[in-house]
């Protein structure tokens, strides 16, 4: 068992990194929802994006 451990390191490493930058993603992506802010929409300019019916529903 420690051998296989000793041998997965880097990947048990990175894997652990990649699963935490996707859980801040998520955890983001959640926190602004609940404040009421698009999570599909960053651009500024809403009027002219193709997505505005879309993120902001009257």
């Amino acid at each position: 068992m420690l051998q296989w451990l000793a041998g997965n390191f880097w990947t048990i490493i990175i894997c652990a990194a990649l699963a935490g930058i996707v859980a801040a993603i998520i955890i983001n992506m959640v926190r602004k929802k609940k404040q009421g802010k698009s999570v599909v929409c960053n651009c500024g300019n809403c009027k002219n994006c193709a997505m505005h019916g879309a993120c902001h529903k009257k």
